[in-house]
């Protein structure tokens, strides 16, 4: 309404014309519905759920780097239980070489002087 129009209007007119802008104004001011969220969980849980399978993944990530390791170091220590088991094994062929070489020298020994007696 224009003022022209409220010329011959009375108190009472006005008022509620004036009720009526002001209801108007505070309609559009009026905060809107929120949005509900759709069914099926809360934002945190979800979060909660994906933060335990990323954790679950390292862990077993994890794990299966220690597994690699430790057969690594087992192959490491088979490598060299194998290599020390070798020496160990060669060492003794040429202690025996050496016992059959000794044995060999006293036979001869005792067959020289038992030829020596005899040729007495």
């Amino acid at each position: 309404m224009s003022a022209r129009d409220l010329k011959g209007s009375s108190l009472n007119d006005r008022l509620s014309a004036a009720a009526a802008a002001k209801a108007a104004l505070l309609a559009k001011l009026k905060p809107k519905t929120a949005v509900t969220a759709p069914p099926g969980g809360n934002r945190a849980d979800a979060k909660a759920v994906e933060l335990k399978a990323v954790r679950q993944a390292r862990a077993d990530e994890k794990e299966a780097n220690r597994l690699a390791a430790a057969e690594a170091q087992a192959a490491v220590q088979a490598g060299f239980a194998a290599a020390e088991e070798a020496a160990l094994a060669e060492k003794r062929g040429a202690r025996k070489e050496r016992k059959q070489l000794t044995k060999a020298e006293a036979q001869a020994k005792r067959d020289a002087r038992y030829a020596a007696r005899k040729a007495r």
